[in-house]
């Protein structure tokens, strides 16, 4: 995908998509694919990472619950009537190896959803919204806006 496309895409500025592609790719989340001539410039095309999930970036915590609420704010505002959906939230005590399995399976899950992506617009395919966090919780107080630190 190149700035030009992704601007169009989240109705943006050309030169903050192509801020964004650039901070993504030293995050290293998307990566250049191929630079190609375009009216007398050059043309950059990104695609995403493959094999190395969200969860692999603990630095960036703060960083990707923020995007995760804003994104699924407004995944759900998109949401159809009448959608066939796949909603839980759980809060559950399992063993090491249930955990450890289950998490396999989530990302496996995942990156067929990501295997069998098309292009947006690609005809007979429709826009689906998924948002996934699953991880280990500590048993210490739970942070609250007095006693979060950075």
């Amino acid at each position: 995908m190149s700035a030009a496309s992704l601007a169009v895409e989240l109705s943006i500025s050309h030169g903050l998509a192509s801020q964004h592609l650039r901070v993504l790719d030293r995050a290293g989340l998307v990566e250049l694919a191929e630079v190609r001539p375009k009216r007398g410039g050059r043309e950059r095309l990104y695609r995403t990472v493959k094999g190395t999930p969200l969860s692999d970036h603990t630095d960036a915590s703060p960083l990707l619950v923020e995007a995760y609420l804003s994104n699924l704010r407004q995944r759900l505002a998109m949401r159809t009537p009448d959608s066939t959906d796949a909603i839980t939230d759980a809060e559950l005590w399992v063993t090491p190896a249930v955990w450890h399995e289950a998490r396999r399976r989530l990302l496996d899950l995942m990156y067929d959803l990501h295997e069998h992506s098309e292009p947006p617009h690609t005809p007979g395919t429709a826009p689906i919204g998924v948002t996934l966090m699953a991880f280990e919780m500590s048993l210490g107080p739970v942070p609250g806006p007095s006693t979060h630190t950075e």
